[in-house]
């Protein structure tokens, strides 16, 4: 891809959007413009909302096993342009190019996945309450769909949702990221190639998110929103989707707690933490924030985990361990946090050279308790919080008290232990003995403050449908 600014469209109803308002998209790696983008302005959401309200009309019409095929071309054409899309995400993400092509795999996934579950939206046929009765169910899509989708994964948060709204024949509304809206335009592009109808998948680009939003989920034509990003503005966004009883699926903040018992594998819960922690440099929400060492092990795993960071490479090029941070304000929320926790007690083992830019080394705290910010936060960087502990009943309190219950880690050899502690740790997703655990099969969501509603496995078609109960007398 040519170094020259260029520039793009928001996608409305199968085509380019028309505007002389522009948003523009910066490389986080070196703070250069890449590209403007067209942006939506009211009139335009409008238009949006209006093409999508007539595409749900036709793909209640469809038949599940097209919307099926489709969706399966669609997840071909996103595997044969892999470098495309991977490049792209590299440019306005920052992820090193080998992350970028992981993602680009990852989001293929959720796609494949529902167009397999496209025609398992069954229905039910259910014994009657009397023999001049039949009592069945069957499931329909939703109706026109909102999503905001994070700019910390371009791609999978958004075929994790378009995937299985347009398997349950739902049109779709995006409202990407505006630090990364190219991913979102070029998956746009494939779904249209794919055979998505034109109003089925649009792409609303902005800068002023908040007033498009708004418009968005206000209008009645509007049945569902879908919504991936902090906690806070998913607690102001279901305020308002109450308003209407709008179906609503919520993935939040996370704080995960990453334990490691005496009996651990020390070498599999170090690569598990390198993974859990330091993909995307520490910018996901499952990312292991807090962790949590057995007494008995903690100097030697200390050891091991500097030495490792210490070899991390970090730097804008394609081979790099760990990319830059999302711009300046991330990193220095980030570097604020660590000279909070410094101020109250924490005590930094290991921190690497100053960066310049966005970029961040790796920082390691210990001595760090529960009334300090960095312990309830949520950490987009490549920070880590050590926390010692001696008895099991002790870390899982430390590790449940927090307002977040999206994902948790933990490793030993102790099989008895991983089944009682999985079942009192108050989160949605748990590791045992695994540092990775995202997969297109499996249902995505959080517990407590991280969220509403499940995204992959069955559960993720579910979302988007609706359970229609069919009581009929039987003339006799």
């Amino acid at each position: 891809m040519s170094k020259e600014v260029y520039t793009t469209h928001s996608i409305m109803n199968g085509r380019a959007l028309s505007s002389t308002d522009t948003v523009e998209v910066f490389n986080p790696a070196d703070n250069s413009l890449i590209a403007v983008v067209t942006e939506a302005d009211e009139r335009a959401t409008e238009q949006a909302l209006h093409y999508a309200e007539q595409c749900f009309n036709v793909l209640k019409g469809t038949a599940a096993k097209s919307r099926a095929d489709i969706l399966f071309r669609w997840y071909q054409l996103i595997m044969d342009n892999q470098a495309r899309l991977a490049e792209l995400v590299t440019l306005e993400q920052g992820k090193p190019t080998k992350e970028s092509l992981a993602e680009v795999v990852y989001a293929a996934g959720y796609v494949k996945w529902f167009a397999q579950e496209a025609e398992r939206a069954y229905g039910a046929v259910i014994p009657a309450h009397t023999p001049n009765h039949q009592i069945t169910t069957v499931q329909q899509g939703v109706g026109v769909v909102v999503g905001i989708t994070p700019w910390n994964f371009p791609l999978a948060m958004i075929t994790r949702k378009v995937a299985p709204a347009y398997a349950a024949g739902c049109s779709f509304i995006l409202k990407p990221s505006e630090l990364t809206p190219l991913s979102a335009i070029e998956l746009a592009k494939l779904a249209l190639k794919a055979g998505f109808e034109e109003g089925a998948f649009q792409v609303l680009v902005t800068s002023k998110p908040h007033t498009l939003v708004a418009q968005l989920h206000s209008h009645p034509a509007v049945r569902k929103l879908t919504f991936t990003g902090s906690t806070a503005v998913g607690k102001l966004l279901l305020e308002h989707t109450a308003r209407s009883v709008m179906r609503t699926s919520l993935e939040l903040g996370g704080n995960a707690p990453f334990i490691v018992f005496g009996s651990a594998d020390l070498e599999a819960a170090l690569e598990g933490l390198m993974s859990a922690k330091f993909r995307n440099a520490g910018q996901t929400c499952i990312a292991a924030n807090r962790i949590f060492l057995h007494s008995s092990i903690k100097a030697q795993f200390m050891n091991m985990l500097k030495a490792r960071v210490q070899g991390l490479t970090i730097d804008g090029t394609h081979t790099a361990d760990l990319g830059p941070l999302i711009n300046e304000d991330a990193k220095q929320k980030a570097l604020g946090w660590v000279s909070e926790a410094v101020n109250d007690g924490a005590v930094i083992a290991y921190q690497g050279s100053a960066m310049k830019g966005n970029f961040m080394s790796p920082v390691i705290l210990e001595n760090v308790r529960s009334d300090m910010v960095i312990y309830n936060a949520e950490v987009f960087a490549p920070v880590v919080s050590v926390i010692e502990f001696d008895e099991e009943e002790q870390v899982v309190a430390m590790a449940n008290d927090v307002e977040a219950g999206l994902a948790a880690y933990m490793y030993s050899t102790d099989i008895a232990q991983l089944h009682r502690v999985s079942m009192e740790l108050d989160f949605a997703m748990i590791g045992l003995n695994e540092g990775a655990i995202s997969n297109p099969a499996a249902p995505f969501g959080g517990m407590k403050e991280s969220g509403l509603g499940r995204e992959g496995g069955m559960e993720g078609l579910h979302e988007y449908l609706e359970v229609k109960y069919l009581c009929q007398r039987i003339a006799k």
